[in-house]
This record gives structure tokens, sequence and C-alpha cells, in this order.
């Protein structure tokens, strides 16, 4: 397998102008339980070893405020830090012990386009206790760009990822086994796409979509299966107008898969997943994707 310096997607912090709200949904309807809160942060936890996997502060409107990578070693985290400080990175927090209640050593930038990253090693974990319908952890993130060539050469020269497909709107970087961890959208401007969570299994996907339908949020795309990644997907609007998906049955993939290219992935007309069973994305769920930008005001 690929020598990654980057193991695995650990978190995402959210900017909620609705925190109650906010925290109610994730720890009542979408399935995370509260890990811990300080300094007004609420921090969720998802069935897996992860201390956290978001994090929901406080703001004037929705945001991402960052994303939370996990670093094989210290070591790898101090070259990570020179290769960004190197590529035009602002550096936001400098490599140091964390004061978050997962701990651990990390640093913070903010990359070109405006996404701001947090790296961090050595944090904390629990005993993972997978239950059928909650999330087990991250599954991927997905970034909107208005350059996104740039932004996939910065993932893969910068950070280590690879490039495991590239349909006509959309790269796909790997950091470890799974197809996927991060999702670059084509669109006119930068900011979050959505944030996927992973289920155990297709019955999990199911059972939490009806569970979100019983309090009222409809599915905004799906139920259905992804051409890259092969993964089955359900997509919803959180409270405050976060895309969340519910997904499983990631494809693993080794150093011996070969990328598809955009004339690879194309489906016949009308179609939007293998199955071909689900509608087309609502209306609401399309404004949601292209409406949450990038918290510019993000320090330490």
């Amino acid at each position: 397998m690929s020598d990654f310096p980057v193991v695995a997607l650990r978190s995402v912090e959210i900017a909620t102008p609705r925190l109650g709200a906010s925290a109610d949904f994730y720890a009542k309807v979408w399935g995370l339980d509260v890990a811990a809160e300080a300094e007004g942060t609420m921090y969720l936890a998802a069935t897996g070893a992860d201390f956290h996997v978001l994090e929901l502060t406080q703001g004037e409107r929705t945001a991402l405020r960052k994303i939370t990578f996990r670093v094989r070693s210290r070591d790898d985290l101090d070259r990570l830090f020179a290769r960004a400080s190197e590529a035009d990175c602002e550096i936001i927090t400098p490599p140091g012990s964390s004061h978050a209640p997962s701990g651990g050593a990390h640093f913070v930038i903010r990359e070109p386009q405006g996404s701001c990253m947090e790296f961090v090693h050595g944090d904390r974990t629990k005993t993972a206790r997978i239950l059928a319908d909650r999330p087990e952890r991250l599954a991927h993130v997905n970034i909107n760009s208005a350059d996104i060539e740039r932004l996939s050469t910065f993932y893969q020269e910068v950070l280590g990822f690879r490039l495991t497909d590239r349909s006509k709107l959309m790269a796909f970087l790997c950091c470890n086994s799974d197809h996927h961890a991060v999702v670059l959208a084509e669109a006119p401007i930068n900011g979050l796409n959505h944030v996927a969570f992973l289920m155990p299994d297709l019955e999990s996907v199911m059972r939490g979509s009806g569970r979100m339908i019983d309090h009222g949020f409809p599915i905004g795309w799906g139920v259905g299966r992804h051409g890259p990644g092969n993964n089955v997907f359900a997509y919803f609007v959180d409270p405050t107008g976060i895309v969340v998906e519910y997904t499983a049955e990631v494809l693993q993939v080794d150093d011996s898969y070969r990328p598809k290219s955009p004339a690879e992935w194309v489906w016949p007309p009308g179609r939007t997943d293998q199955w071909g069973i689900a509608p087309p994305k609502s209306e609401a769920c399309k404004s949601a994707q292209l409406a949450v930008l990038f918290d510019a005001g993000r320090r330490a």
C-alpha cells in the first residue's frame, strides 16, 4: 500500500448560528454522542474509536471551520508542516500540544483556496462499540473548489494523498484503503459540499434514513449506490443547512487500483446512481451543497 503520512480523516468542525439546535440534532437524531464540551465547542463522537468526529462551535453563520486529519507519526507531522509552509499555506497554529479534549500534538494551516486544516498525532481514542443504524466514523468530506486541478495537486504533492478516480465534476482522493477520504467537486465557489458518515452496512443506512424521515428530515438524494467508491448513500440537510450523508460499503483499494477517467464514469440519461433507482437530487439539497463557505475568520 502507498506510504501515506496522513492515515485518516478524523473530524470536522462546523460553525453554527444555532448551537443548541445543532447539538440536539446530531445527538438525538443523527446518532452521535456528546463526548465533551470545552470553551464553547461541543465535541460529538460516533461509535468507533475516534474520541470525536464532529465539533460544533457557535458562529454568526453556518460555515466549515476546519477539517482534521490524523497523521501516522510525530516525524510525519513535522514533515507535513514543513511542506505546507513551503506551499504558501497560512500558518494558524504551529506544531505543539493540542488544547482540545482529544489532546495529541497538532498544527493548523489554511490551504491556498481557504479551507482550514488540522493535522494531529497521538490524540485520544476510545473503545469502539459499533451499533446498527448509528455512524461509526467519518467516511469522507466533499469540498467545493473553483480550481479543482490545483487543489487536487495540493492534496497529492503536499499532503501525500493519492488520486483514485476522476469523474467529470469530481476528484476522489485516498489516504488509506478507503477509496476516498476527500472528494473535490467542481463549483463556482470554494466551500463545503457535504460531510459523509460511515454506517456499518446497507441495513444501517436504510434504518438511519427511516429515523431521519420520522423526525421530519426528507431524503435529499438517494438511497442509491455511487459510481466512484461503489458506496451506498443517502443525503440529508441538517437544521442549519449542512448537507450530511449516511454511507456504507465503501470500496477498498490498494496500489493495484487503476484510476478511471471522466470518460469511464458516464451514466445513461436520467440515471444518477449505479442502481438506477435514486430520484433526482432535491432542489433544497442542491442549494445547500453550494451555500456553506469556509470560516475565513478561523484562528487557532
